[in-house]
């Protein structure tokens, strides 16, 4: 089993906060760590999606009471939003009683903001954090393979790649045939599966809706439904652009990713290392996992992330804004990175602190003033450091 990083955040949320919610996709880990962290407490776990623990809570406050010196581990709360309402009361009880901190754990498959839709009751009493798939941080070992079958442990941890493939496979039909349809509007799977797929071969680039639109036989306001909900549900990135005062033509529509890099292979049929370095997407494949582990190991209550374009062509794939610095980073697929004229303006503009080019070679060395080639491990250390 991986050790996930999450284990001592959490635990440290669940000593702070009477309630705690960790949101991730499916089959990322979320239950596995939960019930770990279980381990150190009093607990009881209901899976909401089995109809004996759901019939538990047909009177919840009842339910709660005879367990109310536990942590009670609520799997799935998605499915039961309404139990939001009785839950406030419940908590502030508890409180009362003298116990204010580790009162919930509860685990989702939808972002934080569609799960404050139904949680926004909680507000002062609900802290939030996000399981990723497995970051290069957590599996050092081999990172060409965490790069080709993605972080979802289970296609990870296969003992062959055509099991991985068959894996990942399974979980975009899984998803598309039942996860999606229960949490979202009734979308037909197949048109999902061509949205999702399309979105695979753009990976990166900036979102253009009217060309979808036309390819899909739908409206614009429709594609960004369906953007929003995969959004929502964890699978996609919508990374936005720099905002600044500079009198320059930015682009300014967001870029795209499918956030885990095996289910993007899997979406655009590569089953294995060797295909996907002779595919075009292999630049943008890289590009999305390095910076889907920087995202994921960044500070986000303190750090903002975001990207740099101008109509003549001057770009960073990645920049991020820290309390006293602007850092440029970016992606190159070669052994040879090199910072070109347009990243400089690009750079100059900004007016960053530090540019760093992330590459898959082993050694750091300077390229230019405040300019830093760096492999993905070094740069993620740099950025936990601060």
């Amino acid at each position: 089993m991986i050790r996930r990083q999450k284990f001592d955040e959490l635990k440290e949320l669940i000593n702070t906060f009477p309630s705690v919610a960790l949101l991730g996709p499916r089959q990322v880990g979320k239950t596995t760590l939960a019930l770990e962290i279980a381990k150190s407490y009093d607990s009881i776990y209901l899976d909401l999606e089995s109809e004996l623990d759901k019939a538990k809570l047909g009177n919840p406050a009842y339910y709660f009471e005879q367990h109310k010196d536990k942590l009670i581990i609520l799997d799935e709360i998605q499915r039961i939003p309404q139990l939001f309402q009785e839950l406030r009361g419940i908590i502030d009880k508890n409180k009362r009683s003298g116990r204010k901190t580790g009162q919930f754990l509860f685990l989702g498959s939808a972002s934080i903001d569609l799960l404050k839709q139904s949680g926004e009751t909680l507000a002062g009493r609900i802290a939030y954090s996000e399981l990723t798939p497995v970051t290069a941080n957590e599996y050092l070992e081999d990172l060409d393979k965490l790069w080709v079958r993605g972080g979802f442990p289970d296609s990870l941890l296969m003992d062959t790649i055509e099991k991985s493939l068959l894996w990942r496979q399974n979980f975009i039909r899984t998803y598309l045939e039942r996860d999606i349809p229960q949490l979202g509007p009734r979308i037909p799977a197949e048109t999902l599966r061509r949205f999702w797929t399309m979105l695979a071969h753009l990976q990166g680039s900036t979102l253009n809706a009217s060309n979808i639109a036309s390819a899909l036989g739908v409206d614009g306001k429709t594609v960004m439904n369906y953007l929003d909900l995969m959004v929502d549900l964890l699978l996609v990135r919508r990374l936005e652009p720099f905002h600044s005062n500079q009198r320059k033509r930015m682009i300014k529509s967001p870029k795209v990713y499918v956030r885990d890099s095996g289910v993007l292979h899997a979406l655009v049929g590569i089953r294995n290392k060797e295909e996907l370095l002779g595919h075009p997407i292999a630049g943008m494949s890289w590009e999305g996992f390095v910076i889907e582990n920087i995202l994921n190991t960044m500070d986000h209550h303190r750090d903002k992330a975001s990207f740099y374009r101008t109509s003549s062509g001057n770009e960073i794939d990645l920049i991020i804004e820290k309390p006293n610095e602007i850092w440029c980073v970016e992606v190159k697929r070669t052994f040879a990175p090199q910072f070109t004229k347009g990243h400089k303006q690009a750079s100059e503009d900004i007016k960053s602190t530090k540019n760093f080019i992330i590459y898959p070679g082993n050694e750091s060395f300077s390229i230019a003033e405040k300019t830093e080639a760096i492999n993905l491990e070094g740069f993620l250390k740099k950025l936990k450091l601060l």
